[in-house]
Parts: C-alpha cells; sequence; structure tokens
C-alpha cells in the first residue's frame, strides 16, 4: 500500500488509515484529545534522553527513531482536528511558518537589530503582542504560562517573565541571599515541628535555586536532569562494588556503604 521513498504525506496517509473506522487500527480508532497527551508528554522526555545519551555516545540513531515518535503525536493531534473539520496538518505547518518569519524580522525581513540583546527584546515584545491577541481571562504576564509544565520548568518561565518587565534580581549576589534567607527558614520550620510550614519553605527553597540557574543562564530542568543521571551511575557503580565484596546493599552499614560512595566519587574525578 505505501512505497518508499516515505514522506510527510505518507506518514498523513498511514494515520488516516490507522483511524479508519472500518479498516484502521482499535487502539487508534479509540484515541481522543485528552488521551494522547500524555503519551506526548512521554516522548518529549524520551527524546531528550535519546539526546543525552546520543551526546555521550555519539550515536544519534535512537534520536532519529525518537524524532519520528514526536512527529506522530503532531499527525495524531492534526487527525483529530481534521476529523472534526477544525483543521488541517498544512494549517499547522502554515501557522508555525508564519510564527517564525513573524518573530524573525531580522533574519526575513530585513529589519536590523543593535545586538543579540535587542533581537531578544523585540522577540519578548512579539510574544508578547500575541498573547494579547489570546482570548485571556487575564491580562498577566503570567496568564499562559502551561499549569502542565513540570514544576521547575514552570518556575523558571514565570520568572523569565516577570523579568521581562523588570521584576529581577539585578546580579547573582542577592540571589544566593535568598537561598541561604530560605534556608533558614527550613530551618526554622524543622526546628519549630511545622510540618505545613516545612513544605512551604522547602519549596520557596526550591524556587530560588531555581531562579539561581536563571540567572546564570542555566536550565533548571535540565541541571536536575542531569543531577538525577550523575546519582543514578554512582550508585550503581556503588552497588556493583557492594556486589564484588560479596555483599548486597543492605548487608551494609551506612558507614560502608558512605566508603564506597566515596570511593566512587574519586574514580569519578579521576
Amino acid at each position: 500500500m505505501f512505497s518508499r521513498p516515505y514522506t510527510i504525506d505518507t506518514l498523513l496517509a498511514i494515520m488516516q488509515r490507522l483511524r479508519d473506522p472500518q479498516q484502521g487500527c482499535p487502539w487508534d480508532q479509540k484515541q481522543h484529545w485528552q488521551s494522547i497527551v500524555p503519551h506526548t508528554i512521554e516522548e518529549a522526555y524520551e527524546l531528550a534522553d535519546a539526546i543525552e545519551q546520543a551526546l555521550a555516545e555519539d550515536d544519534f540513531s535512537q534520536v532519529r527513531l525518537e524524532l519520528g515518535d514526536l512527529l506522530f503525536q503532531v499527525v495524531f493531534y492534526a487527525q483529530f482536528a481534521k476529523e472534526q473539520a477544525r483543521f488541517e496538518f498544512s494549517d499547522v505547518i502554515e501557522g508555525i511558518c508564519e510564527k517564525l518569519i513573524r518573530r524573525h524580522p531580522h533574519v526575513f525581513a530585513e529589519q536590523s537589530f543593535a545586538d543579540e540583546a535587542a533581537i531578544g527584546r523585540n522577540w519578548e515584545q512579539l510574544k508578547a503582542e500575541e498573547r494579547a491577541s489570546k482570548k485571556l481571562t487575564s491580562n498577566s504576564v503570567l496568564a499562559d504560562v502551561p499549569l502542565a509544565l513540570p514544576a521547575l520548568s514552570r518556575a523558571q518561565k514565570l520568572q523569565k517573565r516577570c523579568a521581562h518587565v523588570g521584576f529581577d534580581w539585578p546580579c547573582v549576589e542577592p540571589v544566593l541571599d535568598k537561598i541561604q534567607e530560605e534556608l533558614e527558614e527550613v530551618q526554622q520550620a524543622l526546628a519549630a515541628g511545622d510540618r505545613q510550614n516545612l513544605a512551604e519553605e522547602i519549596g520557596d527553597l526550591l524556587f530560588s535555586c531555581v531562579n539561581l540557574a536563571r540567572v546564570t543562564q542555566f536550565d533548571a530542568e535540565d541541571l536536575l536532569r542531569q543531577a538525577n543521571q550523575k546519582f543514578t551511575q554512582r550508585f550503581q557503580a556503588v552497588e556493583q562494588l557492594a556486589a564484588l565484596s560479596g555483599k548486597s546493599l543492605e548487608q551494609m552499614s551506612l558507614e560502608e556503604m558512605d566508603l564506597l560512595w566515596d570511593k566512587v566519587k574519586e574514580n569519578y574525578k579521576n
């Protein structure tokens, strides 16, 4: 039915066949807008993992596959829209092309800016105008920051939005002071045994740490993902050392495990 070379039109035709009421796939037939969202989020994270692995191993074959999986999610949503006579895949292409051209006047409209900072300010101004044209229930600069974003990413986006209207730290030093202040408030809540206040203060501390990542021009979500991966690698190395000694971690004291952890950390430094 389908022959090479495959194109985007092939993918669209495959999607339409999968959703065909008579000849399609039962699983694909019963899907709807909401049911696909968790899969879309999962595919985005799988792509992020594949990119990290590809950069570490210089092998991008998995990235190619994960990009295809993510593209399929877009095609799935476009099929829903087509069936409901809302829009088609070509309209999605039209929309993103129009947006990219509009947001890059220094590339496509021969408009010049003094430096990269000026380009960034124009970009944010255009995005603000786009937000103003949306039917939002609030005119707040934070009104359309997605609630479904991972908490670290949403915190950083909220902070970034506020920074664009001037509500920001002037440099990194007061951010560090704020982290120290929040840490002291965590310690006070611990000493008081107030769990409700403790939860709030830990949240404030995390939010301040996100601010540190943002002000120093890092992505908080990416930093924590890297830290998770580093911890995973090191803990698995501890498990391997324990196995070589003839013990499981459950059979070891905390002091013994700490010694193995220190050994693993030293090996990573070398």
